[in-house]
């Protein structure tokens, strides 16, 4: 229905204009065992806070400075949280305080947040701080009944404060906590574990050694298990799967095997609550002396203890916190009488808020599920299960032959998805086929089979091993479909970037030209630019993402102690800004210049003169991040020139262009894991197709659903038509039409202190913790 008859569809965005701080003061404080990005979430509620207008205060030490008042109680500035985001661990403290535990301990805590005008709680740490939180809040009138009684405060201050409101940031490394994908910390933790594991590799290597490392996690194997994934260790104990008796020996078995098939080094990862199946400790001496003695292999143990904790946060877990911190302010915001103490919490790929009580049950039913060893309950109530593709199985047999390639620029994890898929296929009973340099290679037949052991030790590897091009098929169609046949290829599986997304429609599109091509395809996105529509992640952005965090970090600390600096920072993502806006988000930009968003000679002048005004304060440095083709006329150069110019006198300026570094190095954990979950359940659907389409002795598809890309959508991995997919694609440009992260925009720009909208629609609903619970023999239900 069109012209002036049509409905007008009511606009139900929100926004946070409609929202007001004024008269509130919010109070932010960090519990229980430290985390890295623990700052970038209490910079984002500082900085938030302020933006609407509330009135912000620090809470030194925990609950401890909160019992104990005066000088713990401070209220923040925005200059007081700057240069904060890559600090590790939490600089307003953290302690665990006994007093709170206590009734008397809480009505003194009630005391110094009434003094203040406090009745705005965001509390950063785990399960056992957010439940205290919780019995704070329930206490709350009869606490500040019992102040009025003894003569503390008056009648007008118990009504002016007679709610509290809670909401709740989960930090701990463990990531023990149900209800969110990953909890603050968790991310840094696993990097700290994987550059030790890689620098470990190679010194195990020179001496064939077996090493024994310990990770934390007492009563969460997550850590454990998932650098097991990343590293391709060879054996992994954790709290939540005892092994079953006799595992010594098949342990042993397993070790001697890979000795026998050349393999110079053997890992063995054992989460530090590691017990067997009559609840007796598993530990890492005593593994140690397990193989010295049945193998009389060179053995060495290594204990990471407090270096999962420390260090610089990743780029994860900044932008984890940062969006954390900046959603809890506003659900402290639209907090009412009857709104629950809540938790901001990761599903998928979105922040949402859950009832804080019901993810605090959740996590205690894993507990007590453990306790009474009920353990497949308990990874199943924990949302994670362990996904075995480091050890051979015994493959059954099928008569299906599977080709993997990469296609494209080269990014970081691609190599462990090739594993991934390379030997889930060969425990689905495949024969697995690797093509070299992409469709060019596929064309010219280099195709060879590829075993279990051929891809030993990929994980780790940054950039391709099979070699990758930008050859696309299109020109070759022929000899690719003679090579097919030649080969008797019955599925593909293609992983890169927007060369493998045009390779895979112009296969399919070829499909009534050549019937080779009525097999199954899949396309998993891997690039450093994420630009791939049908998802929201591709492999190999957090590794770049990681590597402009870092040298933003260094960049700027290259200025300490000079006079007052401006970066400008040119990093890669052709036409998408991804790079750019979620770095800027992650490394702390003032301005970030990219093709999605136009600006303009007067938008340049603003930003220079905003940056103009902060540098007259006691902020030391800028950082500007520009992609490199927002503008073909506002170059990094100009860029450059300009902020120099009118910059005179305030602060001087510097380029530099990041290149290529952001698309080499080893991949980071999430990129490794990515890479190994999305391989995996893209090989399982390829089976489940190839079951489907055998018919009358040879396999046949040509359906639309028959040629997908296997993307990350919100808060689930989907298969999606690749044919259906090119409505969603800007082709001049190679980006998707509409793109998710450019809702992080205006939290990037609120934190650099710009006055912008800002579109809730997205937060503001109160959730409820759904438990799943996957079949056991699908494990592609956890992934």
């Amino acid at each position: 229905m069109t012209g002036p008859m049509a409905p007008q569809r009511q606009d139900t965005r929100k926004f946070v204009e409609n929202l007001s701080g004024a008269g509130k003061s919010i109070a932010v404080l960090t519990s229980g065992g430290d985390a890295q990005g623990m700052n970038a979430a209490v910079r984002a509620v500082v900085r938030m806070g302020i933006y609407v207008g509330a009135k912000v205060y620090f809470i030194h030490e925990g609950y401890q400075g909160m019992v104990d008042g005066g000088d713990n109680i401070k209220e923040a500035t925005w200059e007081s949280v700057s240069s904060m985001l890559q600090v590790g661990g939490t600089v307003i403290g953290s302690a665990r305080c006994k007093e709170f535990r206590t009734h008397e301990g809480r009505l003194k805590a009630a005391h110094n947040l009434v003094q203040r005008g406090i009745t705005n709680l965001c509390v950063i740490g785990g399960d056992g701080s957010l439940t205290g939180a919780n019995l704070f809040r329930e206490e709350w009138s009869g606490l500040l009944n019992e102040l009025q009684e003894e003569g503390l405060i008056d009648e007008e201050a118990v009504h002016n404060h007679s709610e509290l409101h809670i909401v709740g940031m989960v930090g701990s490394i463990d990531n023990d906590f149900c209800g969110t994908d990953m909890t603050i910390g968790t991310d840094s933790a696993l990097h700290r574990i994987i550059e030790v594991v890689d620098a470990i590799m190679t010194t195990a290597q020179s001496h064939q050694r077996t090493f024994v490392l310990e990770v934390m996690g007492r009563h969460c194997g997550y850590l454990a298990l998932v650098s097991a994934l990343a590293c391709g260790a060879d054996w992994v104990f954790i709290p939540e799967m005892p092994p079953e008796d006799g595992w010594e020996d098949n342990m042993c078995q397993k070790l001697s095997e890979n000795r026998a098939d050349k393999k110079r080094l053997n890992i063995i990862i054992v989460a530090e609550g590691a017990i067997d199946c009559h609840n007796k400790a598993i530990t890492p001496d005593y593994i140690k002396d397990l193989v010295v003695s049945h193998l009389g292999f060179d053995t060495r143990v290594t204990i990471l203890g407090h270096v999962q904790r420390g260090g610089t946060p990743s780029a994860f877990d900044r932008i984890l916190a940062s969006r954390m911190g900046v959603e809890a302010v506003l659900a402290l915001l639209e907090a009412s009488t009857n709104t629950p103490a809540c938790v901001v919490s990761l599903v998928g790929n979105q922040a949402v808020r859950l009832p804080l009580m019901e993810c605090v049950q959740m996590t205690q039913e894993v507990q007590k599920a453990m306790d009474e060893k009920k353990f497949e309950e308990a990874c199943h109530l924990g949302l994670y299960m362990c996904v075995c593709v480091t050890a051979a199985l015994l493959h059954p047999q099928s008569s299906f032959n599977v080709a993997v390639l990469n296609v494209g620029a080269p990014a970081a994890g691609m190599n462990a998805a090739v594993r991934s898929a390379v030997r889930v296929g060969i425990t689905e009973g495949h024969k697995m086929f690797a093509v070299n340099d992409g469709f060019e290679g596929f064309y010219k037949g280099q195709i060879k089979e590829i075993s279990w052991g051929d891809v030993g030790g990929w994980t780790g590897q940054g950039g391709s091993l099979l070699g990758t091009k930008r050859t696309l098929p299109g020109k070759h169609l022929e000899k690719i479909a003679e090579q097919i046949r030649i080969h008797n290829i019955n599925a593909l599986l293609v992983i890169g970037g927007f060369e493998a997304y045009m390779g895979l429609l112009e296969l399919s599109s070829a499909r009534d030209t050549y019937s080779e091509f009525c097999v199954p395809m899949v396309m998993i996105p891997a690039t450093v630019s994420n630009n791939i529509p049908g998802s929201d992640l591709s492999i190999g952005s957090d590794t770049a993402l990681n590597a402009i965090t870092d040298t933003c970090d260094r960049i700027k600390q290259s200025a300490s102690g000079t006079k007052r600096r401006v970066f400008i920072i040119e990093t890669m993502g052709g036409y998408c800004g991804y790079l750019a806006t979620v770095g800027g988000l992650a490394a702390g930009a003032d301005t970030v210049y990219i093709f999605e968003e136009d600006f303009d000679i007067r938008d340049l002048q603003n930003n220079v003169e905003h940056l103009t005004q902060k540098m007259k304060t006691s902020i030391q440095r800028g950082l500007v991040l520009r992609n490199e083709n927002s503008n073909e006329n506002f170059t990094t150069d100009f860029i450059y020139q300009l902020y120099s110019e009118e910059g005179r006198g305030v602060f001087d300026c510097r380029k530099n262009v990041l290149g290529h570094m952001q698309q080499g190095g080893t991949p980071s954990p999430f990129d490794r894991n990515f890479g190994t979950k999305v391989a995996a359940k893209a090989i399982q659907w390829i089976t489940r197709m190839l079951k489907e389409s055998y018919k009358g002795g040879r396999v046949f598809t040509n359906s639309e659903d028959s040629a997908c890309l296997l993307g990350m959508r919100r808060r689930a991995m989907v298969f999606q038509p690749v044919a259906q997919l090119q409505e969603e694609t800007d082709f001049v440009h190679r980006i998707p039409k509409e793109q998710w992260w450019l809702k992080l925009r205006p939290v990037m720009k609120i934190l650099a202190k710009y006055k912008t909208s800002y579109d809730m629609s997205d937060s503001g609903q109160l959730e409820h913790v759904t438990q799943v619970r996957p079949k056991e023999s699908d494990f592609s239900a956890a992934i």
